[in-house]
């Protein structure tokens, strides 16, 4: 896309004008000219205006705008609608292969004969990496300098490819690593809230590969997390199919009390939006509370929204917007054009305006009390007061009793569905019997297994985290965090010896405002070094714990827990050693590293002893609300983010010092572990062949309820082991090399390998076993589920999948549907999809099909040994989408839901995917 390009409204409704602000012009559609949107809720505003500006005739119609304008609060959604986002954002996992997409279909439009330069994004495209470097090194002066070195040792043909997409491709820009954590990069430099283009204003709206893209949300930018094929079309110039959405205006009173922090809010909504149930809608914020949570805190709500499930859960703009642009060194024009164009359209926050809403919440945020969220669910809030008890109730889920197992529900239980019932009549009175109600004097449990100098027991806080992007962005917690550790430090306290501490910030100007206040060293007393700027624990690159412990913990089968300030805790997820997981504010990740242990009421009992031997509390050295902001208001000055963001695409020297590759198409090295050239396009005509019925299938899984991305996505480390480990060795790569997943996210060899390989995954097909294992039906043999693939790709026969409620729920993954369909998988079949996933799926054309209303796998007696056969989609050939397929499994027999929902999603099936879809219009145009 050139400078020049700009969308060419047919303004059915004449809405297009101008707008001057100062001394400049810009060219606007006004929301007035359009009846009804008056009482539309914010974020249908946003999307109106979208309409507006890109109405085509064809895509985008009068009819689509005046459905949005007359939009039902009360209705399901039913109309589809086609929304074109501003701009794309990206991390490096989910970025690289975007990138590599690109470039292979840079090569299928040549080999068809079309022009290579057409493949360029027409949107703006900006990728941060920050998902490739691990807390290795923890603890120490040159943690984070070494950190580094290791991530450019591990990741240097990926960040070449980068560089090389960063030069070949129009559009499209890249922030080297070491810099901040993408979601707060972009709210701290590149949001622009209200985009100014080529002679028009309109609202900044974003899609992007993260889940929590809607970080933004609080900025009052509308975007949400979208598969990587999703990105990719939206980059090359495809509109989003959606459906207008549901909105759930969710109205705050009041403010927070002292010793509440913005993560003991957000843990507060997500339990509240998880159980109201919010998952495909909007929910917006307003009311006369939104102007006492501060931007900081916006963000942080806005994180979270994968957590509960919601689309976005966006903040409009106002008074606090506008402060935090000034803060963060946006321009005097750039904030004027913001103020101006939101009171100009309506989009300025009324606090006494009640819109239209479908569903209606409210929140005293008084009533806020400190919490976390564990030990496997975000949604899950556990008040700090009783955490303890809660602690040693869920601990029956995850070890041996002295009479046997676990109960069996637990064992039977998907990994993030809901917690069985406890026998308990009250766990404080009634502790597991693995743990004692009484504790030694260190504070310990006291069952301890003997490690060095100290003992380690089942609780044992191994991972104390400041991470991720959910809570780094906001000065208060992470001020308080650190004036907590001042405290503790004066008192004479420190880390117990078996925590792993880790300090991660979203952008460098956190520890610029750290080193203005003084505080750098009294976190550095208790470990907490600067490890790194990115996604480090929260996605499971929190390193390995200390040989002795990781040592212990495996021969002893013991229950430790990581504490983190992140947004995710599923199993599995943060580190191979540790089962149990709680998020958590910063202050209170370093209480927790204080204590040691999970087994501890931080409320009644001490932390340890003060140099004369007194008790300190948990309240002893929590500082005040006011101590925060005197920090805040005297340690922050816009300058820090001027100076830290004046030249960021251009990178260290590290960066600018590797050798890039150069041309219009890539170079792809043969002997490459890292980034291969996918097989999408592999044989690809012109025309699309017809869609055909699935015949003779087998099931590679049957699985239970809330399968996340998690599980069925390659994450985390590499097994030697493994299908992907042993595919690495054979390619001569060392086992020290090995390296993450997420940084051989361009190498759709190792992917597949990984696909479904989780270490928590647990498949009916092989009862009692964890981990990423099947039965071959050819052959009635457990293997694991990328050989059992392979056998049936090579006999030709195809496979479906078999799952329970929320399958596909947690973070956008792209892979957890590429791989899925490069393991032969044609289809499906669940209780529900989460939004994402669905999508993702029909994007590689993947069947999602649900079960009758009502009906589960169980319900209609499948146990997954059967032969399937799924008829009717072939309907799809005429234009038509069926409303059902009928589904015939062994002598059972039942009529499926086809959720392809929105015509666009049929366009992309028929094509065999989204790609070849965009791909072909390309050709045609």
């Amino acid at each position: 896309m050139t400078e020049e390009y700009t969308v060419a409204s047919l303004d059915t409704f004449g809405a297009r004008s101008e707008l001057r602000v100062g001394d400049a012009s810009y060219e606007i559609f006004r929301l007035s000219k359009v009846s009804g949107q008056e009482r539309l809720p914010y974020s249908l505003k946003i999307l109106l205006e979208n309409l507006l500006r890109t109405e085509d005739g064809a895509n985008i119609t009068e009819g689509h705008i005046r459905a949005l304008a007359d939009w039902d609060p009360t209705a399901d959604p039913s109309v589809e609608i086609q929304f074109t986002p501003a701009r794309v954002l990206m991390q490096d996992f989910t970025g690289v292969p975007c990138v590599v997409d690109l470039a292979t279909m840079r090569e299928a439009v040549r080999d068809l004969g079309g022009d290579v330069s057409k493949v360029n994004p027409l949107a703006p495209a900006e990728l941060v990496i920050d998902h490739s470097v691990v807390a290795d090194l923890f603890g120490r002066e040159d943690a984070f300098v070494r950190n580094v070195e290791l991530e450019y040792q591990r990741n240097r043909e990926r960040y070449q490819f980068l560089r090389w997409g960063q030069g070949a491709f129009n559009e499209f820009k890249v922030v080297p690593p070491g810099t901040g954590i993408v979601h707060q990069v972009n709210i701290e430099y590149l949001a622009r809230v209200i985009f100014d283009r080529n002679g028009q204003a309109y609202p900044d709206t974003v899609v992007g590969t993260d889940s929590h893209t809607t970080m933004v949300n609080g900025l009052g930018v509308v975007g949400w997390g979208v598969g990587g094929i999703e990105a990719e079309a939206a980059m090359l110039g495809q509109p989003v199919s959606m459906l207008i959405p549901r909105v759930v205006g969710f109205k705050l009173n009041g403010s927070l009390p002292e010793g509440a922090t913005a993560t003991d809010l957000v843990l507060t909504i997500t339990e509240i939006l998880r159980k109201h149930g919010v998952v495909g809608k909007f929910v917006e914020f307003y009311g006369p509370g939104v102007g006492a949570v501060p931007l900081a805190n916006r963000a942080t709500i806005g994180n979270m929204s994968p957590e509960y499930g919601s689309t976005i859960a966006v903040f409009p703009i106002d008074d606090e917007t506008i402060r935090y642009l000034k803060l963060t060194g946006r321009s005097e024009e750039q904030t004027a054009l913001v103020e101006a164009y939101a009171k100009e359209q309506g989009l300025w926050h009324d606090p006494d305006r009640e819109p239209a809403y479908s569903e209606q919440l409210e929140l005293d945020l008084s009533t806020v009390e400190p919490s976390l969220a564990g030990p496997k669910r975000p949604q899950d809030r556990v008040p700090l007061h009783s955490a303890k008890p809660m602690f040693r109730t869920s601990l029956t889920d995850y070890v041996q009793s002295e009479n046997g197992t676990a109960d069996e529900a637990s064992r039977e239980s998907f990994p993030a569905s809901d917690p069985p019932a406890n026998d308990h009549d009250d766990p404080a009175d009634k502790p597991h019997e693995l743990i004692s109600a009484a504790a030694n004097a260190s504070g310990r449990p006291s069952n301890p297994i003997k490690v060095d100098n100290y003992e380690l027991d089942h609780g044992a806080v191994v991972i104390a985290a400041i991470t991720s992007c959910t809570n780094t962005s906001n000065p208060h917690v992470m001020v308080g965090a650190a004036l907590l550790a001042r405290n503790a430090v004066d008192k004479g306290l420190n880390r117990k010896p078996w925590v792993k501490t880790t300090l991660a910030p979203g952008s460098k100007v956190v520890m610029d405002y750290y080193e203005r206040a003084g505080l750098t060293p009294y976190l550095e007393k208790l470990g907490f070094h600067l490890v790194g700027y990115g996604c480090t624990t929260c996605i499971g690159n929190s390193g390995p714990l200390p040989e002795e412990i990781s040592a212990a913990v495996q021969e002893n089968d013991l229950s430790v827990v990581s504490v983190l300030s992140g947004n995710r805790n599923f199993e599995g997820r943060i580190n191979p050693d540790v089962k149990m997981n709680y998020l958590a504010s910063p202050p209170l990740v370093v209480a927790y590293a204080l204590a040691g242990t999970m087994d501890i009421d931080l409320v009644n009992d001490p932390l340890g002893t003060d140099s004369n031997g007194r008790p300190v509390f948990l309240k002893d050295i929590w500082p005040t609300g006011q101590e925060i902001e005197e920090v805040v208001a005297s340690a922050i000055a816009s300058e820090m983010f001027q100076r830290d963001y004046a030249d960021v695409f251009a990178g260290d020297e590290r960066w600018q010092g590797l050798p890039t590759p150069e041309g219009q198409t890539f170079e792809w090295a043969e002997d490459s572990t890292y980034v291969r050239k996918p097989p999408y396009f592999e044989g690809m005509e012109t025309d699309p062949a017809p869609v055909t019925d699935i015949e003779g299938a087998r099931a590679l899984a049957v699985l239970g309820d809330s399968v996340t991305t998690d599980h069925i996505s390659p994450a985390g480390s590499i097994k030697a082991d493994s299908p992907a480990g042993k595919y690495l060795s054979e390619h001569g790569v060392e086992k020290r090399d090995f390296n993450s997943y997420g940084s051989r996210r361009g190498n759709h060899e190792v992917m597949i390998r990984g696909t479904f390989a989780n270490i928590r995954l647990r498949n009916k097909l092989v009862p009692g076993v964890e981990g990423g294992f099947t039965v071959n039906h050819l052959t009635g043999e457990q293997t694991t589920i990328y050989d059992a693939s392979a056998a049936y790709l090579e006999a030709g026969t195809p496979l479906v999948i078999l799952a329970g409620k929320e399958y596909g729920s947690g973070s956008s993954r792209d892979w957890a549907a590429k791989g899925t369909a490069l393991l032969g998988v044609r289809a499906v079949i669940a209780e529900s999809f989460e939004r994402i996933h669905r999508s993702n799926l029909i994007g590689m054309g993947v069947l999602p099909l649900q079960f009758p209303t009502g009906e589960t796998a169980e319900s209609l007696g499948l146990d997954g040994t059967e032969t399937y056969t799924i008829t009717g989609i072939e309907a799809l050939n005429d234009g038509q989408t069926p409303r059902t397929v009928a589904v015939k499994a062994g002598d059972k027999e039942f009529d499926a839901v086809v959720r392809i929902d929105t015509p666009g999603e049929a366009d992309y099936y028929r094509h065999g995917g989204i790609l070849q879809y965009v791909l072909r219009r390309m050709l045609a145009s």
